[in-house]
């Protein structure tokens, strides 16, 4: 388990993280997401140990990390998939490594098949592709067998099967008990691997919730419909005050009535209804409403329409 409990960070006069306070809890893949400059990094840098604390404090099963008597066994870590020497083969990182902690050099070669590099074990670390040093980091990090794992960014680079891999792992690693904390900004990802959310903005809590939760309490309200006479129906639900749109050659997304009001009205005007059925946001769709305010860094156009967004919402 990690927890965090009123973590604040300082660098000079800059909050980084403010007064956060969260668990991560074993058994379950805990998404952890906010914009750049949120204080992410800064938050996973005080748990490993890397930065002290400015008030508050960050635990590993009730610990520091720097109270921990076998880090490598205890937590695993993926921050920097760089951090490794370039002139040293991916068989020799990872050996340096378990003879550094003490682990047995056997699970060097266990390590490498089980991230799918076995086969360029002997080549120099300095000359993998993005990918495959993104694999050389989890290898790594699972290294020492531990019961938590903090990955920053592990999808990064890798391509459609590896994607699917570590999303594989990562459900498989938390099934068997142990702490899996994951920060990405790939959304879609984020979706189909977390169980749970954490989500932070300019250093404080957002949100705390399942993945379920986060996106259904979040959603706009919309129902598809798809039907043989869209524009009828269209002109019937708007002079009810619905917003619809279109969304394909028969399919209408409605705002404000439900789906039995819908379903009613087409009925009165006797058109056929093919599919009826309530869509929510994606991800995506939800995390970038709600840590709207939250970016730091914004392009021009961008944030023109963001103010063109806040403003016809207003």
């Amino acid at each position: 388990m990690i927890e965090v409990s009123e973590l604040t960070k300082r660098y000079g006069d800059k909050p980084a993280v403010t007064g956060l306070s969260f668990v991560v809890e074993p058994g379950r893949v805990t998404g952890f997401l906010g914009p750049n400059g949120a204080g992410k990094s800064t938050t996973m840098r005080v748990i490993l140990g890397l930065d002290a604390p400015s008030a508050g404090r960050a635990t590993i099963g009730g610990r520091p990390y720097r109270g921990l008597r076998a880090p490598l066994r205890e937590v695993g870590a993926l921050l920097d998939a760089k951090a490794m020497h370039a002139e040293r083969t991916a068989y020799h990182h990872l050996r340096w490594l378990a003879i550094s902690n003490r682990l047995p050099t056997r699970r060097v070669d266990e390590v490498l098949e089980l991230v799918g590099i076995a086969d360029v074990a002997h080549r120099r670390a300095g000359g993998f592709s993005l990918g495959m040093g993104r694999r050389l980091g989890i290898a790594a990090a699972l290294l020492g067998d531990p019961g938590v794992l903090i990955l920053d960014e592990p999808v990064n680079g890798l391509d459609t099967e590896g994607i699917r891999w570590i999303r594989t792992l990562l459900k498989k690693l938390a099934a068997e008990g142990r702490t899996v904390l994951l920060s990405s900004h790939l959304m879609s990802e984020v979706e189909l691997t977390a169980d749970h959310l954490i989500v932070i903005g300019r250093g404080r809590l957002l949100a705390d919730t399942t993945m379920r939760d986060f996106i259904e309490r979040n959603s706009r309200p919309v129902t598809l419909v798809r039907c043989a006479e869209p524009e009828l129906l269209r002109a019937v639900l708007a002079a009810g005050g619905a917003q619809v749109e279109r969304d394909g050659a028969d399919v209408l997304l409605v705002s404000g009535p439900d789906a039995g009001r819908i379903g009613a009205l087409a009925i009165e005007h006797q058109i056929g209804l093919r599919e009826l059925s309530p869509r929510w946001s994606s991800l995506e769709e939800v995390y970038t409403r709600m840590t709207e305010a939250d970016v730091e860094y914004r392009a021009a156009e961008t944030a023109a329409q963001a103010a063109a967004d806040q403003a016809a919402g207003a």
